[in-house]
């Protein structure tokens, strides 16, 4: 009976587009839960979704405990001394500052505890002020990356293309583009390390950045992807970088962007689809990007033995 082979996981990228992948692709063990101890960070790189769920959840915890506090104490005027709920909301009419007159504190100890939610609130509002303008001021990038590589030749000469392009339609000044892999290797000694490798790109730079872009590496003799299929990248557990720097000048400053492929994501003997044209709106002609097909590729030649391939 001819045994089953293994089933091999597909490989995970770890230098994925968003934070969120690679915490996702990643563990790491033995080190502190940079998470809490670096608060601020986890929640300038997390989700608009998870920074709102959270601040949401903080408030009204805040709330729920000093609520729970004023309705122990007592000495609210106006509030049903029964009711939680009516201290609770005492509790969000002072911690937001609201001040509706309705109930007010009358007793020491309820002033007292008032004057330590006050505080409290002026620290929380600040946090958050500060941290929604970070956001916000934050410069990204807004560029589309193609979903797979394509490996294809290029005048006679396999290369490697990626395709990235702007979706702003504003100028991206001096954009530069870099691309590298990071594969598995084995030393002389034994010793298995991770090592980079610059793919020179036949340009990479651009005076102005503003419609899409072609990033093309020659697969020759002296290229680290020479006599690699997608299986032999595949064991090497390789990863090819993209990294793309230019100064936004709406902005005023420097954006980045940034994906990454795995062996799986590479497509042999395939080029991406023309999505640039033009459009014809009454008398004038205009230049068209279809973006719909921005992520689609079509058969072509692809010199194998020239890239030391059977």
């Amino acid at each position: 009976m001819t045994p089953t082979p293994p089933v091999v996981p597909p490989q995970q990228r770890i230098f994925g587009t968003s934070a969120e992948e690679r915490r996702r692709n990643v563990r790491v063990i033995g080190s502190q839960r940079y998470r809490v101890r670096d608060l601020y960070y986890t929640l300038l790189s997390t989700s608009w979704r998870v920074v709102i769920g959270l601040v949401t959840a903080v408030f009204l915890g805040i709330n729920a405990l000093f609520g729970f506090g004023f309705f122990l104490l007592g000495g609210v005027a106006n509030a049903d001394p029964h009711s939680f709920w009516d201290h609770f909301f005492f509790s969000v009419h002072t911690f937001a500052t609201i001040g509706y007159g309705s109930m007010y504190p009358q007793s020491p100890g309820a002033e007292v505890l008032m004057t330590i939610e006050s505080v409290l609130s002026l620290f929380m509002n600040a946090m958050v002020t500060g941290l929604s303008f970070a956001r916000f001021a934050r410069p990204t990038a807004k560029v589309t990356w193609s979903k797979v590589a394509c490996v294809c030749d290029r005048d006679g000469v396999p290369t490697l293309v990626i395709r990235v392009a702007n979706e702003r339609l504003n100028h991206v000044v001096d954009a530069a583009m870099n691309v590298a892999i990071i594969r598995g290797e084995v030393t002389r000694e034994g010793e298995k390390v991770r090592r980079v490798h610059d793919l020179p790109l036949q340009r990479n730079t651009s005076p102005s950045f503003i419609l899409t872009w072609l990033a093309m590496h020659p697969i020759t003799k002296d290229s680290p992807l020479y006599g690699l299929d997608a299986g032999a990248l595949s064991l090497q557990e390789a990863e090819i970088v993209v990294t793309l720097t230019g100064l936004d000048e709406t902005l005023g400053q420097t954006i980045h962007s940034r994906t990454s492929y795995v062996a799986s994501d590479l497509r042999f003997g395939e080029r991406f689809v023309d999505v640039i044209g033009w459009l014809m709106e009454g008398t004038e002609r205009k230049r068209v990007i279809d973006l719909t097909k921005f992520h689609d590729t079509q058969p072509a030649s692809l010199s194998r033995e020239v890239m030391g391939l059977p």
